[in-house]
């Protein structure tokens, strides 16, 4: 009787501690994104008004932080940015279905699942450079200044650059091409000044760029890529700008264009003459 007893109060025990598990739903699909260190934990789907939200985050080994503003929350992300401050490191974080804010539960555990793993300094997507480009005087060198994004970190006070956190070991790759071609060209480098050198003089190049970090994984190497810009043609040459039967043809209608004149010209003078000649003959003379 009593081995009855005490297998029931398990049994009841087990089921008890599994309705509070499932009280609530399980929240779903639970990914990171980040560019540039601006990190959001997103997941589905949208509660209802009977739960909320609460995100739980750590280091591996470490006691688990929590979001203030993801604290019983209706929203599906949580801006983790400020807080994963230990870049090298790497994160997981817990959502946890609880009951809405204001109202309180006898459970001491809740529905949670755990998300992928996440280390902002190899993980975080870099994003678009901008930059600008001028010619050197000798026309064959074109220098791209780029502008080193700017992250979601702060150190007393001023916002990170991208260089300010990779430093050295931060890239750039420059691809470019003729305007009116399709055959790229790639080059690294490891300034945020790049001279371009060797080009065709006086012709058009088009550039992108795009941060290069070569000691992550392939996969997470190269940033986004620039909008493209080219460069002004200097100097060309006429017959490098127009094939020669395009500089024949305008020659030939030029040509055509002052012949044309002309011959209107002198049917007009012709035509002038000869209503001047014919009013004269057809005067009388005046009596003397």
């Amino acid at each position: 009787m009593k081995l009855q007893t005490s297998l029931f109060m398990v049994l009841l025990s087990t089921h008890c501690a599994s309705g509070a598990a499932d009280s609530y739903p399980r929240a779903q699909n639970v990914t990171w994104s980040s560019t540039n260190f601006k990190t959001i934990l997103s997941w589905e789907p949208k509660p209802s008004a009977d739960y909320s939200y609460t995100v739980e985050f750590s280091v591996a080994g470490e006691n688990r932080e929590r979001n203030p503003h993801c604290i019983r929350s209706t929203a599906t992300v949580c801006d983790l940015s400020v807080f994963l401050t230990k870049l090298n490191s790497c994160y997981t974080a817990d959502v946890l279905s609880e009951p809405p804010l204001g109202t309180t539960s006898d459970d001491t555990e809740f529905p949670h699942i755990t998300s992928p793993r996440f280390c902002p300094y190899q993980d975080t997507e870099i994003g678009r450079p901008d930059f600008n480009l001028t010619v050197d005087e000798d026309k064959r060198t074109t220098i791209l200044h780029v502008a080193d994004p700017l992250t979601a970190l702060f150190e007393d006070s001023r916002q990170l650059s991208i260089r300010d956190v990779f430093l050295e070991k931060l890239h750039y790759k420059v691809s470019y091409r003729k305007q009116k071609s399709t055959g790229t060209k790639t080059l690294m480098y490891n300034s945020s000044v790049i001279k371009v050198g060797n080009l065709d003089k006086g012709e058009s190049y088009c550039f992108n760029v795009q941060a290069y970090i070569p000691l992550r994984s392939p996969e997470k190497q190269l940033g986004q890529m620039s909008a493209t810009k080219c460069s002004h043609k200097h100097d060309q040459a006429i017959f490098k700008v127009y094939s020669p039967a395009v500089i024949a043809g305008g020659i030939l209608f030029i040509l055509l264009v002052i012949g044309l004149i002309i011959t209107v010209t002198m049917i007009y003078w012709k035509q002038k003459r000869k209503a001047l000649k014919s009013g004269t003959e057809g005067c009388p003379l005046r009596d003397v």
